[in-house]
């Protein structure tokens, strides 16, 4: 049970006929609350007229009855689900971000972090431009408008924008009559498109919140592709694609998307049960009984019980009614967030010797407390595997890891010292060279923050909330 703090999800939808596109992506979005729970928002487009809402708190509790009605009718829409990963949790920072400017009106959503963010924000802060709140998004925003006072189309100006973006960015750009969506040439965040049954087209982050929606799934957005949705018809540029190799970020599969979901032709599911197997293989411990940590440790687990022969029981009740221990970002209240999210099944476990599965260790503290949790319901050992390697370096693409000086792994000498650390009998985490058996390609993704090796330049990234701390001095 890491400390991890989600990326974002993004949604969005472009139909023929003015409609109810607010319900639309209501739904999309609460299928993709896993992906950002502190804050969301939504953007309607109505004949070039563009409304939006948006707050802090979850999509059931932003988004009442009679804020929806008030968004209206339109003919697209988009919507954001947001854990900041640059920038604070100021109100200016929540998605949609909607820009009015010369040649018209639109409105973005983006999930990913761009490494140059300090670079464009400073270029365009010397050239005199404001920025309402601390988020590389508008930094985005701001190229594309940039572009778009010289170029005959937005997608045009998308085009000429990410020849200046550098790092992690799937985004959705809605205009008065388009909708355009766009993914970095590495591909490190997904983006995916569907139409439903009566001929909308949908981009969401995952294939899950096509389903919510009744969405068929067509495709992926290839990385580096810019494709456009308008008039019925679907449009694709593929000017930055296949300009780098692509590497989609591997913690997708292990951690971040709803298991339900394909990613890269790939289930989320098939991957964190082979990731289990894989477990048993390299890892295996005399054991009575096999527990997963609710939730993307559970598939895990069921993967181990599998390949080991140990029956797989379930050892934790989760509490429905909390969100993932991260979305707390002081340390004191992730701790208290554990205690009323988890409970021991205590006739799962008394007496036995419990594998427990978890998908990550970061800082140690919330596995620390887990562990104890299992000692006083009265399991007799206690072996913990982790179905991800040991986190050893910051990620700089949308994930909140923002240096290795936390991290459990560079904190203590070997995995014994961790073991002791959290309380845990035995500890094993996945290895790095199997990584890809779980998507089935030896490379092709992207595991910095286990490895140090990077899939572009990060030289010039800063901290995560760089911009806040320039604002509080």
């Amino acid at each position: 049970m890491g400390t991890l703090h989600e990326e974002c999800g993004v949604f969005g939808i472009c139909r023929q006929d003015t409609a109810d596109v607010a319900s639309d992506v209501y739904f999309g979005l609460y299928a993709l609350q896993h992906r950002g729970q502190e804050s969301c928002g939504i953007a309607v487009c109505d004949d070039g007229v563009i409304s939006q809402y948006k707050d802090d708190g979850l999509v059931a509790e932003v988004f009442s009855k009679e804020n929806l009605c008030h968004l209206g009718t339109g003919q697209m829409a988009v919507g954001h689900v947001r854990y900041s990963t640059t920038g604070g949790k100021s109100r200016n920072n929540i998605q949609p971000l909607v820009i009015r400017h010369i040649k018209g009106n639109l409105a973005l959503v983006h999930n990913g972090n761009l490494t140059n963010a300090a670079d464009l924000r400073r270029s365009f802060e010397l050239s005199g431009a404001i920025f309402q709140g601390t988020s590389d998004t508008e930094s985005i925003a701001y190229e594309i408008v940039r572009h778009r006072l010289h170029c005959a189309s937005t997608e045009e100006a998308v085009a000429c924008a990410m020849e200046h973006l550098r790092g992690a960015y799937s985004c959705i750009v809605m205009t008065a009559q388009k909708l355009i969506a766009f993914r970095d040439p590495n591909g490190f965040r997904p983006l995916c498109i569907g139409q439903t049954p009566d001929g909308a087209f949908v981009f969401a982050s995952e294939t899950c919140a096509l389903d919510a929606v009744g969405a068929a799934f067509l495709r992926e957005v290839e990385p580096g592709e810019i494709v456009t949705a308008s008039g019925g018809r679907l449009q694709s540029d593929h000017t930055h694609c296949g300009t780098v190799k692509p590497s989609i970020c591997i913690f997708e599969y292990i951690y971040f998307a709803r298991p339900d979901s394909v990613i890269g032709g790939v289930s989320v599911h098939h991957a964190r049960v082979h990731a289990g197997r894989l477990l048993a293989k390299c890892s295996p411990v005399d054991a009575d009984i096999v527990i997963g940590i609710p939730d993307s440790g559970l598939d895990a687990a069921l993967g181990f019980s599998h390949e080991s022969g140990i029956p797989y029981g379930i050892g934790f009740i989760k509490n429905k009614y909390i969100g993932r221990s991260f979305i707390q970002p002081e340390q004191s209240s992730r701790e208290n967030a554990v205690r009323i999210k988890l409970n021991v099944l205590r006739e799962s476990v008394q007496g036995k010797r419990v594998v427990m599965i978890d998908d990550s260790i970061v800082r140690g503290t919330t596995s620390a407390k887990i562990v104890q949790l299992l000692r006083d319901a009265g399991a007799a050992e206690v072996h913990v595997r982790i179905s991800a390697p040991p986190f050893r370096f910051g990620c700089y693409f949308g994930t909140d890891i923002d240096s290795g000086d936390h991290l459990i792994a560079n904190r203590y000498g070997s995995i014994g010292e961790i073991a002791r650390h959290i309380g845990a009998d035995s500890l094993a985490f996945l290895p790095v060279e199997d990584l890809g058996e779980l998507i089935g390609q030896p490379d092709g993704f992207c595991k910095g923050c286990f490895t140090g090796d990077y899939p572009t330049d990060v030289s010039r990234a800063g901290r995560k909330n760089q911009f806040d701390e320039k604002l509080h001095k």
